[in-house]
């Protein structure tokens, strides 16, 4: 189920950016390619960042996406994973991305803070680019382990403990 979970009241109404939510199975084939598209124009194309794109977690029952659109274009993207269950239970926020000619306008904060109402007080993880470890820090996140390089990039895994 398609879920509108808020809209950028300053904009005009056709130019609204809106934060959407879908479980993976609720995505049709095209948002679910478009969002994929974003994220192979920023990771693969503009950051040369090269990583196993089709990883078979974007279908799975527990995952749900996030996105900010205008005028039915994607903006930015997020993917909310969980791993276990019971106490062992993890959420884990991957595939974060903006579209460059978006960035510097709170779209990232915007669509973070979405998906964290939606992991509430749960445990929470996130790989992050060494650059961007005081956007996640500043959302209650801590660094859990030492920087080790993900295909070329510096990155430190975070998270953010059950509540």
């Amino acid at each position: 189920m398609n879920q509108v979970i808020d809209t950028g009241a300053s904009a005009p109404a056709a130019r609204a950016v809106t934060t959407k939510r879908e479980w993976a199975a609720d995505l049709s084939t095209q948002r679910l390619y478009a969002l994929l598209k974003l994220r192979v124009e920023v990771f693969v194309v503009e950051q040369a960042y090269f990583y196993p794109e089709l990883d078979g977690e974007d279908l799975g029952s527990l995952t749900r996406h996030f996105w900010l659109e205008r005028d039915d274009e994607v903006l930015c993207t997020l993917r909310l994973t969980e791993e276990g269950n019971g106490p062992d239970r993890v959420l884990r926020i991957g595939h974060l991305c903006t579209r460059r000619s978006e960035r510097g306008r709170g779209h990232t904060t915007r669509l973070l803070q979405a998906a964290l109402a939606d992991v509430g007080s749960a445990r929470c993880r996130i790989d992050s680019p060494s650059y961007l470890v005081d956007i996640y820090t500043g959302h209650g996140f801590v660094p859990c382990g030492d920087e080790v390089l993900d295909n070329g990039v510096p990155v430190i895994p975070l998270v953010r403990e059950s509540k």
